[in-house]
């Protein structure tokens, strides 16, 4: 029995594994995180065990059997989210370098254990004390980054603000990987030889706190990189309010000067009727109406929404894309401000890209934004020419291969306030319909 338990427990490190990288992504699990866990903790048990009793009965290495159960592991993982295959395999590439490191640490222990038993230094598998200790580790590395995993690397995962960094992290963990595989011996009397075990247990564990301090240096630059994004965010929407205003206020002023000039406009026709030069007064009062400015560029009484919304309209009516709006939102919102004013300038620049690569006699957007009760509904219209590319209810981005940035952001915003959203497209044309909750 023992001799076929320590295949079985080398295998069983990927559960605490796949446990671990699952504590950042509870937000984006396609179902509840309890039940996620617990059908994929059951699978990996049977995997495991099963392949634990082939290595035993067929007496072989587990190292074919545990990179299949990684790969199986990893297949798992992806299918029960819904984020981008960046982060997902970034994520999981971190815990296995981890984990590298630990394996590494248990092959010194291991040594160790069999320092006085050089018959057994050809065994095809860890001793049980190294594999028991192997897992050991392993589950209190897992229980020990629970915390942090679940908040601090959880709301990088969630924020979309500094996505780039998704696409380059990767090689640090890649590198770890790579130094530990490297350090595995050859030969495993190797490390019984003159003081090479010592050097191996000191670089083994300096390898993994160096890597957990890379980690924790890197997400608290990310972190500060995130905060300042969504500030520069928090400033674009503060600079479409301050145009909105000056435009408000250019068009006030020419109300106040068309008001003051009234009375001699009034004489002036006056004078004209009595003439009876019908021409030179239609002439007067054509000039005269095209001065009074137009203030049907006010949506709603809520002024930041208002603000987002006229910057997106001025480029509409730039651009000769007609547009139709509805909006209802008092000054004072049940929801963040600042988390609508995101999702409107998001979906209001995808309708705006959109309907730019549209032909023009297509072109159509429609916007319409209410409150009802705590609940702050929205939905926009635009029709489109180009190919949408949907992954798994993962739209891709147009202007790069990989999921776009906007529409996981809007997702983020809606399910962090207990809201939803939804997108849909059919027979060219592309909706979007979100719901903020209080």
């Amino acid at each position: 029995m023992a001799e076929m338990l320590r295949p079985i427990l080398e295998l069983s490190v990927v559960i605490p594994g796949l446990l671990t990288a699952y504590f950042p992504v509870r937000s984006s699990l396609k179902q509840p995180f309890g039940k996620v866990v617990f059908r994929t903790i059951l699978l990996l048990v049977l995997l495991c065990t099963g392949a634990g009793i082939l290595c035993s009965i067929w007496k072989i290495s587990t190292a074919w059997m545990l990179g299949a159960l990684l790969l199986a592991a990893f297949a798992i993982y992806i299918h029960t989210l819904q984020i981008s295959l960046w982060k997902s395999s970034t994520i999981a590439l971190s815990i296995i370098a981890v984990f590298t490191c630990i394996n590494s640490l248990a092959r010194a222990v291991n040594a160790v254990v069999l320092i006085h038993h050089p018959a057994a230094y050809s065994d095809l598998w860890f001793s049980l004390p190294a594999a028991l200790c192997y897992n050991a580790l392993c589950w209190a590395l897992a229980l020990a980054c629970s915390y942090p995993a679940a908040h601090q690397v959880r709301s990088m995962v969630d924020d979309d603000n500094f996505a780039q960094t998704w696409y380059s992290f990767w090689v640090l963990p890649l590198i770890f990987i790579g130094l530990n595989l490297f350090m595995i011996p050859r030969y495993s009397n190797t490390l019984y030889t003159n003081r090479v075990l010592p050097g191996y247990f000191v670089l083994s564990l300096t390898l993994l706190v160096l890597l957990l301090w890379f980690y924790a240096v890197f997400l608290m630059m990310a972190n500060s990189l995130n905060r300042n994004a969504r500030l520069r965010q928090e400033n674009q929407l503060l600079l479409m309010q301050h145009e909105r205003y000056e435009a408000l206020q250019a068009s006030i002023e020419e109300a106040r000067q068309a008001r003051h000039d009234l009375r001699h406009q009034l004489n002036q026709i006056s004078a004209l009727v009595e003439s009876g030069d019908l021409k030179e007064l239609e002439a007067y009062l054509s000039n005269a109406v095209s001065r009074i400015p137009s203030l049907e560029m006010h949506f709603c009484e809520n002024w930041a929404a208002d603000s987002v919304t006229g910057y997106y309209c001025a480029w509409f009516k730039q651009e000769n894309i007609p547009y139709f709006i509805q909006m209802d939102l008092p000054q004072t919102l049940p929801v963040d401000e600042v988390d609508l004013c995101l999702v409107l300038s998001n979906l209001l620049e995808n309708a705006l890209e959109a309907s730019l690569a549209t032909a023009p006699n297509r072109r159509r957007i429609q916007i319409s934004a209410f409150v009802r009760g705590s609940l702050v509904l929205i939905q926009i219209e635009n029709t489109y020419d180009q190919k949408i590319c949907e992954k798994d209810g993962i739209f891709q981005s147009s202007k790069r291969q990989a999921a776009g940035v906007g529409l996981q952001s809007i997702r983020h915003i809606a399910q962090k306030s207990g809201g939803t959203c939804s997108f849909s497209y059919q027979d060219g044309v592309f909706c979007a319909k979100v719901m903020l909750c209080r």
